[in-house]
């Protein structure tokens, strides 16, 4: 069988490890495909997407001069022409600490904004104060 670049083949996953998995292909070959290969969406975690055994559509990259062969199965995936890649869900990213979301609501009138201001400046210009103070008191 001709393994040329281009090709979609179906294969089965042979192994998987962190980095991607393992397809048995016909005639006794095996290729990888690499984590970034396996799906158009992000993948953190290839076991939630692939698992041993499965039965998948793979399309052939390009072999090296050792005679391996690089796979993809996003490539093999039926996408019309010109459709916009998968995007990453809001649950996989990733989301930030508490302490840097903003959770203020907005003041209504320009006495409350700049109460608002000056409480943000103060607290600013005293977590500026305590470092100073420590810096100061390592360098005598």
């Amino acid at each position: 069988m001709d393994f040329t670049p281009g090709i979609i083949l179906e294969g089965t996953v042979r192994s998987i490890a962190a980095f991607g998995a393992f397809i048995n292909l016909p005639e006794g070959k095996t290729g990888l495909v690499h984590i970034s290969e396996v799906s158009s969406a992000y993948v953190t975690d290839i076991r939630q997407h692939l698992t041993e055994g499965q039965s998948v559509r793979v399309k052939v990259l390009n072999t090296d001069d050792r005679g391996r062969l690089s796979l993809s199965i996003k490539q093999a995936e039926d996408r019309p022409v010109g459709a916009a890649p998968v995007r990453r869900s809001p649950e996989a990213r990733p989301v930030r600490p508490q302490s840097f979301q903003s959770v203020r609501t907005e003041p209504e009138s320009f006495e409350d904004k700049l109460k608002q201001f000056m409480a943000d400046s103060n607290s600013k210009i005293s977590g500026v104060r305590q470092y100073e103070h420590k810096t100061r008191s390592r360098k005598r």
